[in-house]
């Protein structure tokens, strides 16, 4: 038997328990539904060795990731959600809360701090987002030493910044 075929035969008949399984975690069915259509999406696109033997633990486990992952996200959303109604509340003055302006202001004076050559570096990276390895081809040096020199701008920004937070 092919693993298209095992696959679509354990969909047909399981299909039903596992969206039970999923709608009683949940509580909301086309929630439900993508997650079982994304684990058999994943397996078939899988190049793991599949059996009847191996299937429904597979099938299980992935699920079980799937639903991790949904309220991971969940909790992550609403943490912001909860974050702007706060900010954006008229409880809260506008003295309060940082502008982009400040914000920069505050990078710039961390940045004023660090050697010349760290502060090239850092720059590039925050402001011209560039990975280390552009970083390091742009400026003509070696990769270790920009990566380097990139941590030490990193933690030194990291201390300045902490006043502030």
């Amino acid at each position: 038997m092919s693993k298209q075929q095992l696959l679509s035969n354990y969909y047909i008949t399981h299909r039903d328990e596992l969206l039970t399984y999923v709608s009683s975690r949940l509580g909301n069915s086309s929630e439900a539904e993508d997650i079982v259509q994304n684990v058999f999406l994943r397996l078939l696109s899988s190049n793991k060795l599949i059996s009847e033997v191996t299937l429904p633990a597979l099938v299980y486990t992935m699920v079980r990731h799937l639903l991790a992952d949904y309220f991971r996200r969940r909790a992550a959303f609403e943490h912001y959600e909860h974050y702007i109604r706060g900010v954006c509340s008229s409880e809260v003055s506008m003295e309060s809360v940082f502008s982009a302006r400040e914000i920069t202001e505050q990078l710039e004076r961390g940045l004023a701090r660090l050697p010349e050559n760290c502060r090239k570096v850092y720059r590039l990276h925050i402001y011209g987002g560039m990975k280390v390895s552009e970083i390091s081809q742009e400026l003509g040096e070696g990769y270790k030493s920009v990566e380097h020199r990139l941590g030490t701008a990193r933690k030194a920004m990291r201390q300045f910044l902490r006043k502030y937070a």
